[in-house]
C-alpha cells in the first residue's frame, strides 16, 4: 500500500506493517507484565527495606506503565490488521494510535532511568531476587527502545517530505507549468543523490575513484527511475513476490491438455550438432568456472580443497605465465589448474586484476580441443556487481557487418578492457605463435559469459573461425539484430529456471507490474499472505488459492489496470502501458529491449514424467 504518512512526510512502511512486530512486543509485553504483577505480589508488605519505598512506587508506576503500553499496542495491531493492501481505509485511525503508543515512550524512558538510578544505588539493601529483576526490566525497556530507534532509522525515508509533497500536489492545476516542472525536477535531483549515497554507503569498503563515481551516479539513476512510478514499501514487495511465486507453481502443476503439449523430432543432423555442443559446452564450463579461483575450489571441494591448496602455495612457480594481479599464496592460480587439469606451460597469461569495468581474466591452450581459450570470472566482487548494474545501454556499431546494435554498457566496457589487452599487449599474438593450427574459444559464466559474447563479437572480424560459450549470461545484453548476428558462433547454455539469464530492464519493469497488479488485488491482508509465505517457502505444500478482484475478468478486462492498481502508481512507467493510455503506447520505452546473445540451450532437470532439453 501507500507508505504511511505521519509527521507531515511519508515513511518506508504501510500501515498494516505493525502486525507482526506489534503482536511480539505485545507478547514480551505481556510477559513482563505478569512478572512484575506476581514479584509485586510475592514481595506486598515487605518494602521496608532500604530504598523499598522507591522500589514499591516503582513497581506501581511499571504496572500501570506496561498496563497501558499493552492497550496501546493491542489497538495498534487490531487496526493494522483490518484491510487490505491496497484498502487501507479500515485502518485509517492507526496514526493517531502510533502517536499515543510513541508519546508512551517518554515516560518510558525516564521511568527506565529512575529503574537504574535505583539499582545502582549503593545505599538499597533489598532481597537480591528484588533488585535482579529491576536490572532486567531496567535492560529489557533499554534494548526496546534501541531497537525501536533502530527500526525507525530503517524505515526513514530521505525523500519523505519531497515525496509526500509531490504526491498531494501533482494531481492540482494551479501550479504553472513552470514550477510543477521545476518541483518534478528537484525532487529527481533529490532522489538521485540518495541512491547515490546509498551505493556509496554499500560500497565504503572498495577504494573509489573516478570510474566510479560516474558509475555510482548511472546506477542512482536507474535505481531512481525503477521505483520513482510506484508507492509500494518493501513488505509490499515481498508479499508480491510470494504470491507471484505460489501463482507460478499453481500453473505450473495444472495438467496440460494432451494438444497443448508440442513434441518436436529434430533430424538427425540437428539432433547429432545438438550433442557435440553439449559436449563441448561441458568442456568449456570447466575453463568458465575456473576463472572463480579458489572459492568456486572451495565450494565443489568443502573437505580437501584447503589441504591441496596450502600444498600447492608451498611449491615453487615457474614463471612461463604472464601473471598481473593479487593472488596471495599461489590460491587462484592453484585452483585454476586442479579445475581445468591443465600444466603451468600451458597458461598464456592470467590477470587477477579486479576493478569497476575490469574483470579477471586468463587465456590458455587446450590441447585436447586444440583450442586456445580465453576465459573470463563473473561476479565475485563489489566492482563486479557495479559493473552489472550499470545497465544503461550503448551503441556498438561494427564495420562491415551491423549498425546500430544496442549492447548493456557496463559488461560492454569491460569487454573492451580484455579486448585492448588481448589486442594491444599482444596475448593473442603470443598464443597464436605457439600454437598456430589452434582455434579461438571464448568462454564465461554470468558476467563472464556476457563479457566474453560480446569479446567474442568485437573479435569475430578478426578471428572468423572463433567460438563462444556463454554460460548463464545476462538477459539484457544485444539488441535483436546484434543477437541474430551471433547466433553463427555463440553459444548459449541455460540451466533451469536460471534468474541470470532473464534479468533485464524491461523483465524488471514486467515484474513490478505484475507485483503491483497482484498486491493491490489479493482481497487478503498482508500479514496473512507474508506468514502463509514463509510457511511455503520453507515446508512447503501446497500454494494458497488467494481470492483476488481479477477472478471472473476476462482476458480484456485484464489488461487495464483497477482503480486499487492505480493508486500504487505515481505515474506510469515507460513500459507501464494501458489500453486507455493511448500517448504512452506510441512513446518509445527508456530501456530498449535486449536478448540473450547466440543459440540457446536450455536445460531442464530431468524428472520421471518428462524429460526435456531444447536448442533454438
Amino acid at each position: 500500500m501507500p507508505g504511511l504518512v505521519v509527521f507531515g512526510r511519508r515513511w518506508a512502511i504501510g500501515s498494516d506493517d505493525f502486525v507482526l512486530p506489534g503482536a511480539f512486543e505485545l507478547f514480551v509485553r505481556l510477559l513482563w507484565w505478569i512478572g512484575i504483577l506476581a514479584l509485586y505480589a510475592v514481595h506486598k508488605g515487605r518494602f521496608n527495606c532500604p530504598g523499598g519505598g522507591l522500589l514499591h512506587s516503582y513497581l506501581l508506576v511499571l504496572l500501570v506503565l506496561l498496563a497501558a503500553i499493552i492497550c496501546a499496542l493491542s489497538a495498534l495491531v487490531y487496526v493494522s490488521m483490518q484491510g487490505t493492501i491496497s484498502n487501507p481505509g479500515p485502518r485509517k485511525s492507526l496514526p493517531k494510535l502510533l502517536y499515543t503508543r510513541l508519546l508512551l515512550y517518554f515516560p518510558e524512558f525516564i521511568w527506565a532511568v529512575v529503574g537504574a538510578v535505583w539499582v545502582s544505588d549503593s545505599s538499597v539493601q533489598c532481597e537480591k531476587t528484588v533488585i535482579n529483576v529491576i536490572m532486567g526490566t531496567v535492560i529489557a525497556s533499554w534494548v526496546i527502545i534501541i531497537f525501536t530507534i533502530i527500526g525507525v532509522v530503517i524505515v526513514f525515508d530521505p525523500l519523505g517530505g519531497k515525496k509526500t509533497f509531490y504526491l498531494t500536489n501533482s494531481v492540482s492545476r494551479n501550479l504553472e507549468s513552470s514550477q510543477s516542472g521545476q518541483l518534478l525536477y528537484n525532487v529527481k535531483n533529490t532522489a538521485t543523490r540518495v541512491w547515490e549515497k546509498r551505493i556509496r554507503l554499500l560500497c565504503c569498503c572498495i577504494v573509489q575513484d573516478d570510474d566510479h563515481r560516474v558509475a555510482f551516479t548511472s546506477i542512482a539513476e536507474l535505481f531512481r527511475t525503477y521505483f520513482s512510478d510506484t508507492d509500494l514499501v518493501p513488505s509490499d514487495i515481498a508479499a508480491g513476490l510470494t504470491l507471484l511465486h505460489q501463482e507460478q507453481d499453481k500453473m505450473e502443476s495444472c495438467p496440460k491438455e494432451p494438444e497443448e503439449v508440442l513434441c518436436h523430432s529434430p533430424s538427425s543432423l540437428v539432433a547429432d550438432d545438438l550433442d557435440v555442443e553439449l559436449e563441448n559446452a561441458a568442456h568449456y564450463m570447466l575453463f568458465a568456472a575456473a576463472a572463480y579461483g579458489w572459492p568456486y575450489y572451495i565450494y565443489t571441494n568443502p573437505f580437501t580443497a584447503l589441504c591441496k591448496l596450502n600444498g600447492d602455495c608451498c611449491r615453487n612457480r615457474t614463471t612461463d605465465s604472464d601473471i598481473t594481479g593479487s593472488d596471495r599464496h599461489n590460491f587462484h592460480f592453484g585452483s585454476i589448474l586442479r579445475i581445468t587439469g591443465l600444466q603451468y606451460r600451458d597458461f598464456i597469461h592470467i590477470s587477477f586484476h579486479n576493478k569497476i569495468y575490469e574483470i579477471p581474466f586468463f587465456v590458455a591452450l587446450d590441447h585436447k580441443k586444440e583450442a586456445i581459450v580465453v576465459a573470463v570470472r563473473g561476479t565475485l566482487s563489489f566492482e563486479d556487481i557495479l559493473t552489472d548494474l550499470s545497465a544503461d545501454c550503448e551503441d556498438l556499431t561494427l564495420e562491415d557487418v551491423l549498425e546500430n546494435g544496442f549492447v548493456h554498457k557496463g559488461i560492454t566496457q569491460a569487454a573492451n578492457y580484455i579486448y585492448q589487452k588481448l589486442i594491444n599487449d599482444g596475448i593473442l599474438n603470443q598464443a597464436f605463435t605457439i600454437a598456430p593450427e589452434y582455434k579461438l574459444v571464448i568462454v564465461g559464466h554470468s558476467l563472464g559469459g556476457g563479457t566474453a559474447s560480446i569479446l567474442a563479437i568485437m573479435l569475430r572480424n578478426s578471428f572468423p573461425t572463433l567460438r563462444c560459450y556463454a554460460f548463464s549470461p545476462p538477459g539484457g545484453l544485444l539488441s535483436k539484430s546484434l543477437a541474430d548476428y551471433t547466433k553463427r558462433f555463440i553459444v548459449s547454455v541455460i540451466v533451469g529456471k536460471d534468474l541470470v539469464a532473464r534479468l533485464s530492464m524491461p523483465n524488471m519493469e514486467d515484474l513490478k507490474r505484475r507485483i503491483v497488479r497482484i498486491v493491490a488485488n489479493c482481497n487478503r491482508p498482508k500479514y496473512q499472505i507474508l506468514l502463509h509465505g514463509c510457511w511455503y517457502e520453507v515446508f512447503g505444500g501446497d500454494p494458497d488459492n488467494f481470492p483476488t478482484e481479477l477472478d471472473g475478468r476476462n482476458q480484456d478486462a485484464l489488461t487495464q489496470p483497477l482503480l486499487a492498481e492505480e493508486s500504487l502508481m505515481v505515474h506510469r512507467s515507460p513500459s507501464y502501458n494501458t489500453l486507455e493510455d493511448e500517448p504512452h503506447l506510441s512513446s518509445p520505452p527508456q530501456y530498449p529491449r535486449l536478448y540473450l546473445p547466440g543459440k540457446i540451450i536450455h536445460v531442464v532437470e530431468e524428472s520421471s514424467s518428462r524429460r526435456y532439453a531444447g536448442a533454438r
